[in-house]
């Protein structure tokens, strides 16, 4: 059967992207490392195809690449037609990166290696981020995972990268701090306070950006060129893949698709994030009675809470869907990420009204996307923001 669609392609295929002019040496070294990272087990000739490089230029690079410590060689393949092959491999000791988040309610940092497995993490709860006091916190938790590393991995840890709602400075009195926090805020450089505490290179990040690049990594290949990603937190985090590409903007806060504005129950228009949020939720359990609903999630009595809480969904999905179709209609047909910090659960329920909820549009040659959770949930951005630094360094 024929189709009118391109063949899905893997964003991360390196599309012959190779240079062979002289003094691009490093580009090349980060093309080839690409190609090794996402076909894993790749051979030298396999590798070339991929690239577009020549034989003889990967096999000098891939020998200056495992001087370097950046891949390693698997068993000799043998049994195969043609001459036995070497597996090229990432090694999972060839670097590492600290993703911090700093959330309107809690705070994440995680460690991860070249293979982005986490190998520390650490989380605490608050009712709004302290200025004052949670860059001393974060550089004590920093200098922790430095010491887990043994002395001579120490060094391959170079970067961290910090996840950051783009509205901290302005929202912040929503979550009643106090007025001096705001202003406190509104004066520090988040980037300086943390670089000064770690001795590290610090890359900013929006937290939606930095969990979308983190669910795109995680999707199995051929990974698609389009994606929106959704993370209902305390507000509604959102970003976008387009063409392979994550849309950042001039900014870095482009895609703040939970300001668009969605009619829900026949009410007057109103931000998406003042529906599809925790801030939302939060609110209807707390008008229900719930006190406990203003602590963190996980001291929630979700039993109790369940009715309230399926009326929050079936107005958060109708909400989303407006998102989705509204996103949909300048990236063509995206997938769609969605993730929450209510567990797998709720996530599930979301995923599959949201799903039923874009098939009651009916708009002329649309074709709704698919909804799929998240593989990270309430961990992407912390995930996305030590993964993006290290993704920009070597890749």
């Amino acid at each position: 059967m024929s189709s009118d669609l391109e063949p899905t392609r893997d964003v991360f295929v390196a599309g012959r992207r190779g240079v062979r002019h002289t003094g691009v040496r490093r580009a090349n070294e980060k093309t080839v490392l690409t190609v090794v990272a996402f076909n894993s087990g790749a051979s030298n000739a396999e590798i070339s195809r991929l690239s577009g490089l020549a034989p003889q230029t990967v096999s000098a690079i891939l020998i200056d690449l495992e001087r370097e410590g950046l891949i390693v060689r698997g068993p000799v393949l043998r049994g195969r037609r043609g001459q036995p092959a070497t597996p090229i491999l990432l090694h999972e000791n060839g670097g590492f990166a600290i993703g911090v988040e700093i959330g309107w309610r809690h705070l994440d940092v995680v460690l991860i290696n070249m293979h982005a497995d986490i190998l520390q993490h650490h989380h605490e709860d608050h009712t709004y981020p302290d200025a004052t006091s949670l860059f001393d916190r974060i550089g004590s938790v920093v200098e922790t995972f430095r010491r887990t590393l043994p002395q001579h991995h120490r060094s391959r840890l170079l970067d961290i990268g910090l996840a950051m709602p783009g509205s901290l400075t302005t929202d912040l009195d929503l979550f009643n701090a106090p007025l001096e926090q705001v202003k406190r805020w509104r004066e520090i450089d988040p980037v300086a306070e943390l670089a000064g505490r770690s001795g590290l290179e610090i890359t900013q990040i929006n937290d939606g950006n930095a969990g979308c690049w983190a669910e795109l990594i995680a999707l199995a290949p051929p990974r698609p060129a389009n994606v929106v990603f959704l993370m209902v937190s305390q507000l509604l985090l959102a970003g976008m893949v387009s063409d392979g590409m994550l849309w950042e903007g001039a900014t870095g806060h482009a895609v703040d698709l939970g300001s668009g504005l969605v009619h829900v129950n026949g009410r007057a228009p109103q931000l998406a994030h003042q529906v599809a949020s925790l801030f939302a939720l939060r609110a209807r359990l707390a008008a229900a009675g719930f006190t406990e609903a203003e602590g963190p999630v996980a001291n929630w009595d979700l039993v109790a809470m369940a009715p309230h809480v399926e009326a929050w969904v079936g107005e958060a999905a109708q909400a989303l869907a407006q998102v989705v179709h509204n996103a949909s209609m300048i990236l063509e047909q995206p997938l769609v990420v969605l993730d929450t910090e209510l567990g797998a659960g709720i996530g599930a329920k979301l995923a599959e009204r949201l799903q039923v909820e874009m098939g009651r549009f009916a708009t002329r040659g649309f074709k709704q996307p698919r909804v799929v959770n998240g593989q990270h949930g309430k961990l992407s951005p912390a995930i996305g923001a030590a993964e993006l630094p290290l993704y920009r360094r070597y890749f």
